[in-house]
């Protein structure tokens, strides 16, 4: 993936709280739903019910549709994401407790829901496959379309590390 492409794509994921997540039901029907996500680089975690539909859905079919929209008072100044991604479950402790803690630090008022017993949620990973980048400050209706590998993936979580980094005196 092309760098510019790539930040484009870090840039407009921390601007949205929410995205849309589609899946399929065992009819073959389609259900899209609203939820509040984090991200690390460009995968994607959420938390839902146990037993909601859209659990239930991705235990049968993992791949998974997903838009998203920051906020935006010009049409000319719309720019979003769609993504092909494929989900699953985070079920390793540690990494369940660094999705809550991601979630409680970009959604400090999940404290106020309380105690939630851990067998009710389930958090899970969204890697993408195929992003459509919609950019409408490039002219009305523009899209860039990448494919998103293991190694882009790799690479963004490396670079933002790096950055997190102090470096020294």
């Amino acid at each position: 993936m092309k760098h510019e492409l790539q930040q484009k794509i870090l840039d407009i994921l921390p601007r949205c709280k929410d995205m849309t997540v589609a899946t399929v039901r065992p009819d073959g029907a389609p259900q899209a739903t609203v939820v509040s996500f984090v991200h690390d680089g460009l995968t994607l975690y959420f938390g839902c019910g146990a037993e909601s539909q859209k659990a239930k859905n991705i235990a049968q079919e993992p791949r998974v549709s997903v838009t998203m929209t920051p906020p935006y008072d010009d049409w000319m100044q719309i720019e979003g994401l769609s993504m092909a991604a494929t989900a699953s479950e985070v079920i390793v402790p540690s990494g369940f407790a660094e999705v809550g803690r991601m979630m409680y630090e970009r959604f400090p008022q999940i404290a106020d829901v309380g105690p939630v017993s851990p067998d009710a949620v389930k958090i899970f990973r969204l890697r993408p496959e195929i992003v459509s980048i919609l950019d409408y400050t490039k002219g009305f209706g523009h899209t860039d379309l990448v494919t998103v590998g293991a190694s882009d993936i790799a690479e963004t979580l490396e670079s933002m590390r790096h950055h997190w980094v102090v470096p020294a005196d």
